[in-house]
Parts: C-alpha cells; structure tokens; sequence
C-alpha cells in the first residue's frame, strides 16, 4: 500500500521554523563594541553555532540519503529539517557579518544595515558577488572565508541534495 504524506503540515513548520529563525536574526540586540572582548566572545559563539549547524545539516544529509529507503514520511521530514538547517546556516553568517560591520565598520564595504548583512550573506552563498558590499579588513576577510568554505562544503552539499529530491518528486 502507498504511503501517503501530507506536505502542508510540514510545510507549514518549515515557513514558521524558518519565519522564527529570521526574526531572531532581526532581533538579537547587538551593540557596538569600543574594547573588542564583544567581538571575540560573539565570533566564538558565532563559530559554536556554525559547528552546529555544519553537525547538523551533514547529519539531515545521511539522514536523507537513509530516508529515501524508509518511504516518503521519513524522506519528507528529513527534507523539511534540511531546508530549515540551511536557513539557519546563511542567518548565522549574515548575524557574524553584521556583528563584525557593527564592530569594526571599516571591515566591510556597504554593510551597515541587518539587511545588507543578509543580501551579502546571500550573494556570498550564491557566489554572486555583485560587489556594492565586499570585505575590506583582515578580520571581514577571515570571516568571509569561513562563510565560502562552509558554503561549499556544507550548504552547498544540503542545498543540492535538497533540490534534487525536491525535483525528483512526482508533480500532482
């Protein structure tokens, strides 16, 4: 007998888990930092989340490659998880660059809003790279780095295991 999974449930945990973890982003107070002891406890626990968040999506990874021999319920809540995962990964590197600009704002080029952090977080991720906001200080460029090595190697891996099972699925 076919397994039958109802996408919206889950669906709708993934908008508000991702929803949730958005407003966080725009709601965590960070202040300017005048003796740099801020900076360096942020960018450790900057650096604890994205060990997490890196744990956590390889997890979802093996999980979904396990889920797709278990049947459609398993393989959807890994999806949704995964999805989830790699919001809160991008949110993480958007926080530490917008925590670094806020820090020292002679590290980045254009990045003075939550926003921008994020659009550059993003256009980092894609590999976009426009250019209007870019690291200028050893500091901006040392997180950058992290962020591209962690976009390859993790968000990037999540993200296309991701769209392919998203379109591999049979359409309605």
């Amino acid at each position: 007998m076919a397994e039958t999974v109802s996408w919206k449930p889950e669906r709708r945990r993934a908008v508000a888990a991702s929803l949730l973890l958005l407003a966080a982003y725009f709601l965590v107070p960070v202040e300017p930092d005048p003796n740099g002891l801020r900076l360096v406890l942020r960018s450790l626990v900057t650096l604890a989340v994205v060990v997490v968040v890196a744990v956590l999506v390889t997890g979802q990874v093996r999980q979904q490659i396990a889920a797709v021999r278990q049947g459609k319920a398993a393989e959807l809540r890994s999806l949704i998880r995964l999805a989830v995962l790699l919001v809160a990964g991008l949110l993480a590197f958007a926080l530490a660059d917008y925590v670094v600009a806020r820090s020292r704002p002679e590290q980045f080029v254009g990045l003075e809003t939550r926003v921008d952090a994020l659009y550059f977080a993003l256009a980092t991720l894609t590999t976009v790279g426009y250019g209007d906001v870019h690291a200028q200080g050893q500091i901006a460029r040392v997180v950058v780095c992290a962020q591209m090595l962690f976009s390859i190697g993790v968000i990037t891996s999540g993200a296309s295991i991701l769209v392919k099972q998203l379109m591999s699925r049979p359409r309605r």
